[in-house]
């Protein structure tokens, strides 16, 4: 398989992460999708997912966002 391949496959698992990380945030916080997303886009995991930092991004989502809810709780907006 090509590098190319390889990169595009990690894209899409990347982004189906994030839309069950967002959703399960939602849920979790009782909170709209669209505030979630924004919680989620602004936080440090989501950079340290898209920097791959210490392969973080292949734990499971639930995992990463109640380390989110945990972590980062002061910034979060609710």
């Amino acid at each position: 398989m090509t590098s190319e391949k390889l990169q595009k496959l990690e894209d899409i698992y990347i982004q189906s992460l994030e839309v069950n990380l967002i959703e399960y945030l939602a849920e979790r916080l009782q909170i709209d999708n669209r505030q979630a997303m924004d919680n989620y886009y602004n936080s440090k995991l989501c950079q340290q997912i898209h920097e791959g930092s210490y392969d973080i991004q292949y734990l499971d989502y639930k995992y990463l966002a109640e380390d989110l809810i945990e972590n980062e709780i002061n910034t979060l907006k609710l």
